[in-house]
């Protein structure tokens, strides 16, 4: 083929943007660990740590594993691998990255908003993760007992259910809080008053968002500047920092576990966990949850991986990172669950009750569960500093990373001639003073509610599986599943397995859009501790959130379809031809001996390039 194609806008065809003068040659990373242990603090987050343990013990124990692993290889790794690979081989962040198929740059905009969503509310746990940070510097936690301003009457320390298993004592007082046995069903642990009465002063419901903590704005704003300063000059100061925050979790985690198992009750705990329960197999909301697990804790669909590979040296070999990082973190969160469960075994035991009454996943777990066990330890002021300081450090670097990803997003939007001395510094600033805007609606008294709606709707597994859905369709289907083979092999110097291409081009939208129609079949209304349920308006607004990020997929391909020219046929091949970069001309083209013998076509320094190059 010996023709050649140009575009004004940049929207399609062989187009280079960005040679000549004023471009800027793309930021790496310092050293190849630094990609990987971003990519470690990114992916591997809460999670891990307060969702799979969960899920792997309500849905069979050790059972679990099998269609979690199966999930693994034919969801998480494949799109997981081609997010990266993508991200390498376009040089480019989210947005950008799509100019494989200009017609399908919608995926780049949906999953900004994914992203910006995330970082809006993720920060919210750590928040509060700070708050009770700070309260744990005294010599008694304030959530152990109940002779604060915050408890109510209702209030109780230890519940004695083991002196009303006979139902005929139903009228007997228990132990010093002159409650009868009857008055335990109503009664409330400290624990839960600090949360709801202190914490979160939490109001009635959506419609009374209440007044501000002044105390969590404090802690926010505190959050948001340590994120800033982790971020504002990019990746060759975040690939730093990210060596202390992706790798101290590991060590509070061993040494949680250590103190775990020696806990009265701990290998109950751990038995519970991993206990295989095989009728649980023929249940589809297990392998529903095992899809949808790994969909959260890989981090797809966000762009942030796309982002972080795409300040990689071109012929890293990312496919061996990819089953690297894999494996780092489905054992991350196999891993946490002994941690998890030793210390939900010892509480449950401490209170004589079953552990299943005790086991919880989410805030639930980190900010009720935990913080009760570590009150009942010797000690207790230290064990919940170490856990609530790696409770901050698991959350910080997945919130850094994810504004990275954001912010590379938008910059690259604005090419070498808006060259501006402080420009990242300026948007990270932006991106993170709007976030901290919105905040401001969730460090209110009915805060709670808005956190969940954004939980529940706007980066819940649909949007997600939506988004990976498309991604798989139009690498595999639109650009070719060959051809990128091809060029993963011109990158990394061999061709990876051909499983991956038939995941991509198969099985893995199977799966993603299986368990995406099972969602959207089973859907149920959001409530709060399964007793408040969201107005309808609620629900309208959560899914104008959900919608908001969906959405930009169709509507974008429609939009340029309409405003292209000519007949169908000719918009699709016009709109569906790569925009290349600079380096492809670089590593692609050997027997291009230089770019100087090329002319700018435009006055924005773009270059024709034929076809035949590539």
């Amino acid at each position: 083929m010996t023709g050649s194609h140009s575009v004004n806008d940049g929207e399609a065809g062989g187009v280079v943007n960005g040679v000549g003068p004023g471009y800027q040659e793309r930021e790496t990373w310092t050293r190849q660990m630094d990609f990987i242990m971003s990519c470690v603090g990114f992916a591997v987050g809460l999670g891990n740590v307060w969702r799979f343990p969960y899920l792997c013990y309500k849905n069979g124990g050790g059972v679990f594993l099998i269609p979690y692993l199966l999930i693994v290889f034919v969801g998480g790794i494949p799109i997981f691998f081609l997010e990266i690979s993508l991200g390498q081989f376009m040089k480019a962040g989210s947005i950008n990255v799509w100019n494989i198929a200009p017609l399908f740059k919608g995926l780049g905009y949906a999953s900004m908003v994914i992203v910006f969503f995330c970082n809006t509310y993720y920060i919210m746990v750590l928040a509060w993760g700070f708050y009770y940070l700070i309260k744990s510097f005294t010599a008694t936690l304030p959530w152990s007992s109940c002779n604060n301003e915050w408890n109510t009457p209702s209030c109780i320390e230890i519940f004695h259910h083991q002196d009303c298993k006979n139902a005929s004592f139903a009228n007997i007082t228990v132990g010093s809080s002159n409650m009868t046995c009857a008055d335990l069903a109503d009664a409330r642990s400290p624990i839960i008053e600090f949360w709801e009465n202190k914490v979160l002063s939490i109001s009635s419901g959506l419609d009374e968002p209440g007044k501000m903590n002044w105390e969590l704005i404090l802690c926010l704003m505190a959050v948001w500047v340590l994120v800033y300063f982790c971020v504002w000059k990019g990746v060759k100061s975040t690939g730093k920092i990210v060596y202390f925050t992706a790798t101290f979790p590991y060590v509070v985690l061993i040494i949680l576990l250590v103190r775990g198992v020696t806990l009265p009750g701990a290998y109950d705990g751990i038995m519970y966990y991993i206990k295989p329960d095989w009728s649980k197999l023929e249940e589809a909301q297990v392998w529903i949850d095992a899809g949808t697990q790994i969909f959260f804790s890989y981090a797809i669909g966000l762009g942030a991986l796309t982002a972080l590979g795409s300040y990689n040296r071109f012929n890293n070999d990312c496919y061996k990172d990819a089953f690297i990082l894999a494996l780092i973190n489905s054992g991350t969160s196999f891993f946490a669950g002994f941690v998890v469960f030793s210390i939900l075994g010892f509480m449950a035991a401490e209170q004589g009750v079953d552990i299943s009454q005790v086991a919880e996943s989410g805030p639930g777990l980190a900010f009720i569960a935990y913080p009760k066990a570590v009150s009942l330890m010797p000690v207790a002021p230290l064990w919940a500093a170490l856990f609530f300081f790696m409770l901050l450090l698991l959350g910080l670097d997945s919130q850094f990373v994810g504004v990275e990803g954001f912010v590379t997003g938008i910059l690259d939007l604005f090419p070498g001639k808006y060259y501006h001395r402080y420009k990242r510094e300026i948007a990270v600033a932006i991106c993170c003073l709007l976030c901290f805007i919105i905040d401001l609606s969730m460090v209110t008294q009915g805060g709670m509610y808005v956190f969940q709606l954004f939980d529940y709707y706007s980066a819940s597994g649909m949007t997600l599986l939506w988004q990976a859905f498309w991604e798989c369709i139009v690498v595999a289907w639109v650009y070719g599943a060959d051809r990128f083979m091809d060029d993963v092999a011109r990158m990394i110097g061999y061709r990876p397995f051909p499983w991956m291409k038939w995941c991509w081009s198969f099985i893995t939208p199977c799966v993603c859009m299986g368990i995406f129609l099972f969602h959207l079949v089973n859907y149920k209304p959001l409530t709060y501790n399964n007793v408040y349920v969201y107005p309808w308006w609620g629900e309208v607004i959560g899914w104008c959130l959900a919608l908001s990020s969906m959405l930009c997929i169709p509507v974008s391909l429609l939009y340029k379809l309409f405003r292209a020219k000519g007949t169908f046929k000719e918009r699709w091949a016009h709109l569906t031809t790569p925009v290349w970069g600079a380096h492809h001309l670089e590593y692609m083209a050997p027997d291009i001996k230089s770019l100087s013998s090329m002319s700018p076509g435009t006055d924005d320094n773009k270059v024709i390039i034929f076809e035949s190059v590539m």
